[in-house]
């Protein structure tokens, strides 16, 4: 796969459109409030069945999202392959997707753009080997891992490397089609150990003590990529985007939708049972897991210009390996809203 070079001018319009998105323009402009803008008759957000996704069901359920919208509901892609068809087809315009994600597509010039990111990291290693207490202890070891070179698969190969692990060799990576499978495995004894996000992580723990199988979080992956970057233990996984038509025809609610996101996430870690049974069916999850999973899914809205170092230096360890994961190279200032 060959790395994009994607550096594109933007148009007088577009531009405009930005500086009034990202505020540049504020010192000469009267201030607006969130409520002034004109609200859209509908909005759809997608997320993905994971933590990030309990801020979008439960701004909805607090009606956070009326500045924008008449009516707001949530609908959950399930795989990398479903997010990558609705956005590829523009059915996606307003999304929670892996940053990773975004900004290869943005690089590769399908117009994906990053207003706040939604996680600080949710990934988890857990296992029922009481020897599995880091990533050096997954030697010999059998470890499942799903979505293969998708982002959970390359944040493990990065930490590997950095480890001096190379898989096939130094352990075996079973890669799995979903965290659940995963963690199916885990329980069945087939594997050791399985890297799964929030609330999946969770779920496995409680499943696990219902049948009587000792499964605990053996790896906090956030911990382990603060210490292999020599930064803050945050790994801004994923964040919430919209694509250049929804920023073309909408600009003017990109701060409210922020603004919305903000109160969401805030009210969701103060109540996480009320967040948590809002959230429950759309995550296909109990509500009492997706509640105790809230304090491990380090979930935030903070807006992308105010995360781009953190967010530069995940791709950049991500694209030592093959800089074609993120399009090539780091976005420029323009992915970020």
């Amino acid at each position: 796969m060959t790395p994009f070079d994607m550096t594109r001018p933007l148009a007088d319009r577009r531009t405009v459109l930005k500086a009034l998105a990202g505020g540049a323009l504020t010192a000469s402009l009267p201030f607006v409030s969130p409520a002034a803008a004109a609200p859209l008759a509908e909005l759809t957000l997608y997320g993905p069945p994971a933590g990030p996704s309990v801020t979008l069901t439960h701004g909805i359920a607090i009606d956070a999202f009326t500045a924008i919208a008449d009516r707001t509901s949530f609908r959950a892609w399930r795989n990398p392959d479903e997010l990558r068809a609705g956005l590829t087809s523009g059915t996606m315009a307003s999304l929670v997707a892996p940053i990773q994600l975004g900004a290869n597509l943005y690089n590769r010039g399908l117009g994906v753009r990053l207003l706040t990111t939604m996680t600080n990291g949710l990934l988890y290693i857990i296992s029922t080997d009481p020897e599995v207490t880091d990533l050096a202890s997954l030697r010999g070891k059998t470890l499942a891992a799903p979505f293969r070179n998708d982002l959970p698969d390359l944040i493990l190969n990065s930490l590997l490397r950095y480890e001096g692990m190379t898989p096939g060799t130094d352990l075996t990576v079973q890669s799995t089609g979903s965290p659940i499978e995963s963690i199916q495995m885990l329980v069945l004894g087939r594997v050791d150990a399985a890297l799964v996000p929030e609330p999946a992580a969770t779920a496995a723990t409680i499943r696990g003590a219902a049948l009587g199988v000792d499964i605990h979080r053996a790896v906090d992956i956030q911990q382990v990529w603060g210490t292999v970057t020599r930064r803050e233990p945050i790994l801004p996984q994923a964040g919430f985007m919209v694509t250049d038509a929804f920023l073309d025809g909408h600009a003017d609610l990109l701060e409210p939708l922020h603004q919305a996101l903000s109160r969401a996430v805030d009210d969701a870690i103060a109540d996480p049972a009320a967040a948590a049974a809002n959230a429950a069916d759309a995550l296909n999850m109990p509500s009492d897991v997706v509640a105790a999973s809230i304090p491990h899914s380090n979930l935030v809205a903070v807006r992308a210009t105010e995360s781009r170092s953190a967010i530069e230096a995940m791709l950049t360890v991500l694209a030592e390996a093959d800089p074609a994961v993120i399009g090539g190279h780091v976005p420029d200032a323009d992915f970020y809203l």
